[in-house]
């Protein structure tokens, strides 16, 4: 079989902010839902296994479904804000058959499954229109809707599912706004409710069964900041007296009946224990689901909770009592997060994971080494979780930096662990967290960029020493070589946030000694005393940091504020000499949709450059970096060419060389972005008209800027079939020596294109062939934000790894493209342009 020309290399994603999103599978896999789509991550290997997408809305519910003979699941739920129930199945590895299920009217966002046999499954799915509703899938594999349950103007949060010890009748524990946990039993092919279970004082937002010893346990949390646990079991005929004239000492008992194949059978339900060790509220609480295998218990029972108090406690009875403890607690002590949604444990029961507020995964490992078990955060994927706005290579081509909605800028890298043959990507380090939505970043030079934000300033920032030396750590780079490309002399130690701003404020090393020598004194001599700021603690990894570490101690100094926009910021662009930056604000006027240029050396406004008359949505500079291309939501385009600098300044200027008009624009609807070939013989422009268009010196093909004849249409114009959002040449030609450009669609696809030069000056049709295009696990669920080639060919941690000539070749084979979307992902894609060319280009 030949090679795929698009393979995935890392996804960035992480958890939507929901409590019932995380799901961990016997044999593994962690599900959980991401934007629009569920992801499966396995955390063994580090990697995103694949990403499903069938739902149009954000996922709000995931649920594996578990099987009594252990074995591991092919069959995952999932419930969205589409209002829809999908049921996944897994083929040969894949996900190939999905069933929607629609009835609800509202977001859903519980689910829970149970078989009934080889071939037939209860779903149960609980959304905010007030209905609880239970679908069967029969043998024929459709999935139709059995019940509605009505909750009148009350909400159910949560839904569980389990078959009744020794009877296989399905049993339905719901749990919501009244406080109470609703029990169903089926009977007669319908579900009715035999038992409303009362002690909570707050909001119920979780419940969970677990089989023990011919019994059922049912786990409640809530917003009271308690957890109940509840026995159900078989109600065995009373007992006369323990003595003489001594009734027996019972709990409350609620007892229901419940009729199958003509006999009946009692079973009772009483409160076994409440368990108050948290201080805030309980969103979920999860048992360990391997304790019971072929019938006999293999490990001792044991219940997970987490709470918006930033702690996650395992629980379990104790061996000679039976009274329920806290055996394990861990959680984050800083940061800016807001607590746990939902926790999971791993089929071993040594990990255990939280999901935050703010989107974060929080993965702890169990230590078996030692005599006494002790917990450590570990390694686990990470990502944006709103919209990413803008990504880009560093000039080396060693990692990615992001910015989001979600107000961070985030830093991907691979890293290379001994014995591993191929290296994976994670986030190790958070250089910005913001107080405004991020929109743009440019970097200049390895270890500096600049960022935009909807607050109209511009940032520049620097790594600190500390970065440096973990990124060499991390990614096997020799630390003399990154020392020798920064000048490192001043360099602080790392940065930390003042209580009362939103500055990165450097941290010196003698800053970290008064800091030592403070802590503890008690005695406030200044307000900024006071407020105490996010303290930095140097940290050398050798791993990835997890999150209480991103949040705190990976942030970079602010060195610059740039201002001059009167609006929030848009796009930003750097040129390749790293000495110049190009910015643009949102614009409703000419007046203030001019480009301004800033020295990356002084941080002073060089110039003011006026021509559009609504937002400039992208700029870049020529690889030669002669000249500046902007393109706007006014349709047309404007060229820039840097002139000799005055004779009392080092500064150069730009003049206006080229630009379309009204009159003169091919596109009809709003140009997204544009790239420049690494020749500088032409530029490129995509339109919400769906067409991309290559410009350039059509008579003479001669670099842009140089040619006697005007800039024109080069190329037929290409239609992509929907609004093209991003565009961007590779920066090596074909062997052909043809261009490869990347589109990326407002539907999320990228697609792949062949572009060759005509010799004729009025171009033909036959110059556009397709190269490929990303299936739908590979696609983003939302628009395409930007799309960024690697400045070198092969793939980004690989360099070092094999002798030179194949390394040499497998550069040439492969080259990487990074894509950004606004499904909060961020997509890192290895394209093998063998493969491109061995299967014959069809035409576009």
């Amino acid at each position: 079989m030949a090679p795929a020309v698009i393979q995935t290399c890392h996804v960035a994603c992480c958890p939507n902010r929901s409590p019932n999103v995380v799901s961990w599978s016997k044999r593994g896999l962690i599900a959980f839902g991401t934007c629009h789509s569920v992801a499966l991550y396995d955390p063994l290997e580090r990697t995103a296994v694949t990403i499903l997408n069938g739902h149009t809305s954000r996922v709000n519910a995931v649920k594996w479904v578990h099987r009594e003979d252990c074995g591991p699941e092919t069959e995952l739920v999932s419930g969205s804000s589409d209002n829809s129930v999908i049921l996944w199945t897994n083929v040969d590895g894949q996900y190939p058959s999905s069933v929607k299920c629609i009835g609800h009217t509202g977001p859903v966002c519980a689910v829970d499954a149970v078989p009934l046999d080889a071939s037939q499954l209860l779903i149960v799915s609980t959304a905010s229109d007030s209905t609880v509703k239970l679908w069967l899938r029969g043998d024929g594999g459709k999935v139709e809707c059995l019940q509605t349950l009505s909750f009148g103007s009350g909400f159910m949060m949560d839904v569980s599912l389990a078959l009744l010890p020794g009877s296989g009748v399905p049993i339905l524990a719901c749990g919501g706004d009244d406080s109470k946990v609703h029990i169903y039993i089926r009977h007669n092919e319908q579900f009715q409710r035999v038992l409303s279970l009362q002690g909570h004082e707050d909001w119920i937002r979780g419940v969970e069964w677990a089989a023990r010893d011919g019994e059922l346990l049912l786990a409640s949390c809530a917003q009271d900041c308690s957890i109940r646990l509840w026995k159900l079991f078989a109600k065995a005929p009373p007992e006369e007296h323990i003595g003489p004239g001594e009734p027996a000492l019972r709990l409350k008992e609620d007892v229901f009946e419940v009729a199958q194949n003509g006999t009946s059978s009692v079973f009772a339900m009483s409160l076994e224990t409440v368990l108050a060790g948290h201080e805030n509220w309980v969103y979920g609480v999860h048992w360990h689901p391997s304790y019971i295998k072929d019938g006999k218990v293999q490990q001792p029972l044991s219940l997970l909770s987490a709470s918006m108090d930033k702690t996650m406690i395992l629980w379990g009875p104790e061996e000679d009592s039976g009274v329920w403890v806290e055996q394990v607690r861990v959680g984050e002590v800083g940061g800016n997060t807001l607590g746990f949604y939902g926790c999971q444990m791993s089929p071993d029961g040594s990990m255990i994971l939280a999901h935050a507020f703010h989107g974060a995964l929080h993965l702890w490992h169990r230590n078996q080494n030692q005599e006494q078990a002790e917990w450590s955060p570990a390694v686990v994927i990470s990502g944006h979780f709103n919209a990413v706005q803008d990504l880009s290579w560093d000039p080396e081509g060693e990692f990615v930096l992001s910015v989001g909605s979600d107000q961070t800028t985030r830093l991907f890298t691979p890293w290379k662990r001994k014995g591993c043959t191929q290296p994976t990507w994670h986030e190790i380090c958070r250089p910005q967290i913001h107080g405004y939505d991020m929109q743009c970043l440019a970097p200049v030079g390895r270890f500096q960029f600049v960022s935009g934000a909807d607050e109209k300033v511009l940032r520049v920032f620097r790594a600190p020493r500390n970065f440096v030396e973990n990124f060499a750590n991390i990614s096997a780079t020799p630390l003399e070589l990154l020392l020798a490309s920064n000048d490192t002399a001043d360099l602080p130690e790392g940065a930390s946030t003042p209580a009362l701003g939103l500055s990165n404020k450097a941290v010196f090393q003698g800053d970290l000694i008064s800091q030592t020598g403070k802590e503890g004194d008690g005695n406030y001599n200044s307000v900024s005393d006071q407020y105490k700021e996010s303290h930095f603690q140097p940290l050398t990894l050798k791993a990835p940091p997890p999150e209480d570490h991103l949040l705190q101690n990976t942030l970079w100094p602010e060195v610059q504020k740039l201002y001059g926009h009167g609006f929030e910021l848009f796009c930003l662009a750097s040129d390749a000499a790293r000495t110049l930056v190009a910015s643009a604000c949102k614009a409703t006027k000419a007046e203030h949709a001019s480009i301004l240029l800033w020295s990356a050396s002084s941080w002073r406004q060089l110039q003011s450059l006026p021509c559009h008359s609504l937002t400039v949505t992208q700029m870049a500079f020529s690889p030669d970096s002669r000249l500046l291309l902007a393109v706007s939501r006014d349709r047309t385009w404007s060229l820039w060419r840097r002139q000799d600098p005055a004779p009392d300044s080092t500064e150069p200027l730009f003049s206006l060389y080229a630009n379309t008009s009204k009159n003169t624009a091919v596109h009809t609807r709003i140009i997204w972005s544009c790239d420049w070939s690494f020749d500088n013989k032409y530029f490129v422009t995509s339109s919400r008209d769906k067409k991309v268009i290559v410009w350039g010196h059509a008579a003479s093909g001669d670099v842009v800027g140089q040619g006697a004849d005007p800039i024109r249409p080069c190329s037929s114009v290409l239609d992509v079939g929907d609004s093209a959002t991003a565009v961007a040449f590779c920066p090596f030609p074909c062997p052909d020596n043809s261009y490869l450009l990347a589109v990326g669609l407002e539907s999320g696809q990228i697609l792949l294109y062949k572009w060759r030069p005509g010799a004729d000056e009025i171009p033909t049709d036959g110059d556009w062939s397709k190269g490929g295009e990303t299936d739908a696990s590979q696609s983003h669920t939302l628009l395409v934000k930007r799309l960024r080639w690697r400045p070198r060919a092969g793939w980004a941690g690989q360099a070092g790894q094999g002798p030179e000539e194949e390394e040499e070749a497998a550069a040439a084979a492969c080259v990487q493209l990074a894509s950004a979307g606004d499904d909060h992902a961020v997509k890192i894609f290895n394209v093998n342009r063998q493969a491109l060319e061995q299967q014959g280009m069809s035409s576009g």
